[in-house]
């Protein structure tokens, strides 16, 4: 079994001399020790210029929606308020 490096290529943390994997990143003999074997590279991520933000924000439903929205938390909230003012200043 070859010995592991002094310093992971793939994170650059300290590596034991006896480890059997990166104690940071878990980069070990299968993987190569290598940069080609990073474990951002296996997410599948698309790379930062190729991300369409507007196509983000449709697929999310996260688009903002011009004009006043009302949720249903808001009425309850207010619906509330209203029997507390009426509790105090309907008494007088």
């Amino acid at each position: 079994m070859p010995k592991p490096p002094k310093i992971c290529p793939v994170c650059g943390a300290d590596v034991p001399s006896k480890a059997l994997a990166c104690p940071e990143c878990g980069a070990d003999e299968r993987t190569g020790w290598n940069e080609e074997a990073a474990w951002e590279d296996s997410l599948g991520l698309e790379d930062e210029q190729s991300f369409n933000y507007e196509r983000f924000l449709n697929t999310e439903g996260l688009n903002e929606k011009k004009g006043i929205q009302i949720h249903p938390w808001q009425i309850v909230g207010i619906l509330i308020l209203l029997g507390f003012l009426y509790l105090i200043f309907g008494a007088f």
